[in-house]
């Protein structure tokens, strides 16, 4: 009998979606802009791992049904699956006026800073993007000067469509690095965990030590927890 009620939960969940992306559009509809620009990042809280940054740039007035029926299901990229992401990915690439992606390597991160890095990664994006009249929104908080107007916005990857966009280009794209970078680094399952903390990386990484791709600057309880040294 489960499997029927399985099969009902799904249906609801896909007849649900579609309001998700109406809200997040019209989120950004409510900007008061014909272009709204989002950034958000992947990968600030691992271990292990570039943080990637996305911004992308939405024209809401040539904006096409397609476009908006194809993105009805976007939503924090956190919320769908691996397989989910990757069917938005190209959906949001082409629905973008414009989308980058930025990346800050691990050796740079333990240079500058995590909180450094991640401010300048999207602080990159949101330039390579924006144009004269964009709105800029940021998930949670500003990313510093920039030249056109910028707002904050509290869970902005769950009521914004642009950054919602922006997670899924920074998601999908971490997600693909560190699965290849499984092949040179097996010992610590990246293509698993993808350079978070779990116990099984945490483990991976008292019997190994760390890879090259592991940060040192980052003061993570799991990296306490086995008194890693730099």
């Amino acid at each position: 009998m489960a499997a029927p009620e399985t099969t009902k939960a799904a249906r609801k969940r896909r007849r649900r979606a579609p309001l998700r992306g109406r809200r997040l559009f019209a989120f950004d509809r409510e900007q008061g802009a014909r272009f709204v620009a989002g950034a958000d990042e992947a990968g600030r809280g691992s271990l292990a791992g570039p943080l990637v940054a996305a911004a992308v740039l939405f024209d809401l007035e040539r904006l096409t049904l397609a476009d908006r029926r194809a993105l009805a299901r976007l939503n924090d990229s956190k919320q769908h699956t691996v397989a989910g992401r990757e069917e938005l990915y190209p959906l949001v690439l082409r629905a973008a006026a414009k989308a980058t992606v930025v990346s800050r390597c691990v050796r740079r991160i333990d240079s500058y800073g995590l909180h450094r890095s991640n401010l300048d990664a999207l602080r990159s994006g949101l330039l390579a993007v924006a144009c004269e009249g964009t709105v800029c929104l940021v998930d949670g908080f500003r990313v510093g000067d920039l030249p056109y107007e910028q707002r904050a916005v509290v869970d902005g990857d769950c009521r914004s469509a642009a950054i919602a966009a922006a997670s899924v280009l920074a998601k999908v794209t971490r997600d693909r690095y560190m699965r290849r970078a499984a092949e040179r680094h097996p010992r610590w399952d990246f293509q698993t965990n993808v350079g978070y903390s779990t116990p099984e990386h945490r483990a991976a990484i008292k019997a190994h030590g760390i890879s090259p791709l592991h940060r040192l600057s980052f003061q993570s309880i799991a990296y306490q927890q086995l008194a890693l040294e730099g």
